[in-house]
């Protein structure tokens, strides 16, 4: 069975990447993931200088899923290439680098400073983080987003994965003005925007009043703008949101997403990519398939009346 994946200039071993804030440094989950059988690692956010984060408390349980408003908590890109590239291309899986900037130029001097390391596999834009001032400005506005990945593509070295938001009106707008600007591919769902309220002592819960959603809670929703995504952009779509379980992958991945990112499920499961990787040959051979790139879109809409059906005289 082939399970390698090909986005454009960026080739993966295999579909199953864990999501940025959710595997920390990985130094966290190596008692449970043997590193080596993961299709790629994006650790925490890192940004051009170090970030305290928003106040405490900053996450809590939902029904179904989990608020979180970290706001970024990182100790920089000089901390982040000295303390923690080193020991992460050591694992042996695809090291995909996030960073977020405050504008454009930050985010191209980010991308240069990543440029001065040997075997990144890629750089993933955080224009989408919904716990930050100003941290979905540049997912919101195609025109922001056409400007930070067209600035990142000229001078980046390495390919490009733009991480957008769903908190729009229409996501495969912004899909379009990434893939346009030069992107290689397009990670979607970030978390949604939502809050927490404790009625009793009549004040938000969260230190940030809001923060983002995720968990299996929101797996409809994101599968639906990858659906929709998919069909709409010329490159490859990789499916973020509520995915645990071997089902939630292959219903990405038939919707259209060419590979997918494990999140909240590490909290909770951090064994969780392990048990689907041994999974998913069965499952593509359920479906007569040789690779994972034979399922990929191929899901098969229902036929639909030409004219509404009439009503019985």
């Amino acid at each position: 069975m082939d399970l390698s994946v090909r986005l454009n200039r960026l080739e993966l071993p295999n579909p199953i990447l864990v999501a940025s804030g959710t595997f920390g440094y990985a130094r966290e989950l190596a008692a449970f993931v043997d590193f080596k059988r993961l299709g790629g690692i994006i650790p925490k956010t890192v940004t051009a200088r170090p970030r305290k984060g928003n106040p405490a408390p900053r996450t809590i349980e939902t029904p179904s899923g989990m608020l979180n408003a970290i706001g970024l908590d990182n100790d920089g890109i000089e901390h982040f290439l000295k303390h923690h590239v080193p020991h992460l291309l050591r694992l042996g899986a695809p090291l995909i680098v996030n960073i977020a900037g405050h504008d454009a130029e930050e985010f191209v001097a980010l991308t240069e400073r990543l440029n001065d390391v040997d075997g990144l596999a890629a750089v993933e834009l955080n224009i989408s983080c919904p716990n930050v001032s100003g941290g979905t400005d540049f997912a919101t506005d195609p025109r922001l987003t056409a400007r930070v990945v067209s600035d990142v593509r000229r001078v980046s070295r390495y390919p490009i994965i733009a991480k957008l938001t769903p908190n729009v009106t229409d996501v495969t707008v912004i899909a379009r003005a990434a893939a346009e600007a030069g992107a290689d591919a397009v990670s979607l769902v970030n978390t949604f925007t939502a809050m927490a309220v404790d009625w009793r002592r009549q004040r938000p819960i969260l230190g940030n009043v809001t923060g983002g959603l995720s968990g299996p809670a929101i797996k409809p929703l994101a599968l639906r703008a990858v659906f929709a995504t998919a069909r709409s952009v010329d490159v490859p779509v990789i499916g973020i949101g509520g995915i645990s379980s071997l089902d939630d992958v292959m219903e990405f991945l038939v919707a259209g997403a060419s590979a997918v990112q494990i999140g909240t499920a590490n909290f909770y499961d951090p064994t969780v990519t392990m048990r689907i990787l041994d999974e998913l040959p069965d499952a593509l051979r359920t479906l007569g398939a040789d690779r994972v790139a034979d399922v990929v879109g191929t899901i098969q809409l229902l036929d639909r009346p030409a004219r509404p059906p009439q009503l019985a005289d």
